[in-house]
């Protein structure tokens, strides 16, 4: 397929004859820089944002699933009233579209006690260990009814080590129950204010300490394939358990999501949407100055040429579109680089952690990153498209260069 005539003289313009890039004017470099940085930097941006949501998301959910069925009367505590949970219930939950994991739980709030420390605890029994699994740093999970993970912040505080024994204190509203625990294992997840709330032991554990029936559970934690299916599954499952007694008649079905249960969190996780918006609208900005710096500097540079080109007889439009491929060039050149700094830089980060966080404000103890493609291929869909548009307004400039003129001055 030949070569347009316009593109095989820019890149004659643009290129020597051993294929290098010819020398151009500071402005022009320091245009292309302004096209990697903004490049780069948006690229981070997009993939610091999305890492961060997926990991909070990713562990908010840890501890609490994507969505709960409990009682409809539950009173927004961990000491939840009960419900019946039978087995045909499992495998209906199961059966819903998206979902990939349901499992019960029982959550009881009591103090954990040593000789000379206490701490506010939620124990919560589950046989659903796959998060936790993830997050050990010393020991193993619980084998035995009487043993229970805790998080290496409350057995820090509380001086705990593993396979040393501690005492639980329950209250009901009849009695006061005690309960000798062995810790088995540390867990850590960096999300500070549900590690210094939670230990974990298996659901029969937690059932007779309760009292309840083996059908009898605080609830059921669901699990769905994708977040973005969230809303969709939980609207399902709303629907097909409203206004629903469970089995022995007495207490109604109630269904929430995670973004229900923790709505601060998620406020905050929004606010950082609207962050990459201006960040990219400013970085973008940035850019396309640049671009249109270039081009202007590229035209001036190549005003003897313009007055020869139409001298010769070309037209307006095919010059044009010589500088514009010119532009093109550049811009694709500032893209290469940007993306390649800007995934480079990240993967660094992904794997090596270096850049640091106080997990206390910010759940995590790095930055977190993801390569969230589908974004950045659409931003660079978009800022080729912008850039190019734009571009159009000051190439209007070869339109105003009068051969004659040139040729005088000249």
């Amino acid at each position: 397929m030949p070569i347009r005539p316009e593109i095989a003289l820019a890149s004659r313009i643009y290129f020597t004859q051993r294929g290098e890039e010819r020398h151009s004017r500071p402005a022009v470099r320091v245009a292309l820089a302004g096209i990697i940085v903004g490049v780069m930097v948006m690229t981070m941006t997009i993939c610091i944002v999305v890492g961060f949501k997926q990991t909070i998301t990713q562990k908010v959910a840890g501890f609490g699933a994507h969505i709960q069925l409990v009682s409809f009367d539950n009173n927004n505590t961990y000491d939840l009233q009960p419900i019946v949970v039978s087995d045909s219930l499992l495998q209906r939950l199961a059966g819903f579209s998206h979902v990939r994991q349901v499992a019960p739980f029982i959550t009881k709030p009591g103090i954990l006690k040593t000789d000379s420390d206490f701490h506010a605890i939620v124990l919560k029994g589950t046989d659903y260990w796959d998060f936790f699994a993830q997050n050990m740093v010393e020991g193993t999970l619980p084998s035995s009814p009487q043993e229970v993970i805790v998080s290496r912040q409350v057995a820090k505080e509380m001086k705990l080590q593993v396979g040393e024994s501690v005492n639980g204190y329950f209250v009901d509203a009849e009695d006061l129950r005690a309960r000798r625990f062995t810790v088995s294992g540390l867990y850590e997840t960096g999300f500070g204010q549900n590690d210094e709330l939670f230990i974990l032991t298996p659901i029969e554990t937690a059932r007779r300490l309760q009292g309840w029936e083996p059908d009898m559970y605080s609830g059921v934690e669901i699990l769905v394939e994708d977040i973005r299916s969230l809303n969709e599954t939980a609207d399902a499952i709303y629907f097909a358990t409203v206004n629903h007694l469970d089995e022995n008649g007495y207490r109604n079905y109630y269904v929430e999501t995670l973004h229900e249960q923790n709505p601060a969190i998620f406020a905050w996780l929004d606010l950082l949407d609207m962050n990459v918006v201006v960040i990219i609208i400013l970085m973008l900005l940035v850019a396309i100055f640049n671009i249109v710096t270039g081009l202007i500097i590229l035209i001036l540079d190549g005003v003897q040429l313009i007055g020869t080109l139409k001298a010769l007889g070309a037209d307006d439009r095919f010059v044009q579109r010589i500088f514009l491929t010119q532009a093109a060039m550049l811009i694709g050149k500032g893209m290469l680089w940007g993306n390649i700094l800007g995934l480079g830089l990240t993967a660094i980060q992904y794997w090596a952690h270096l850049i640091p966080l106080d997990a206390s404000t910010y759940y995590v103890n790095y930055v977190p990153v993801s390569f969230a493609w589908g974004w950045l291929i659409l931003l660079n869909i978009l800022t080729v498209t912008l850039s190019m548009l734009v571009l159009l307004l000051p190439s209007m400039i070869i339109t105003r260069i009068s051969p004659a003129k040139v040729m005088h001055f000249e």
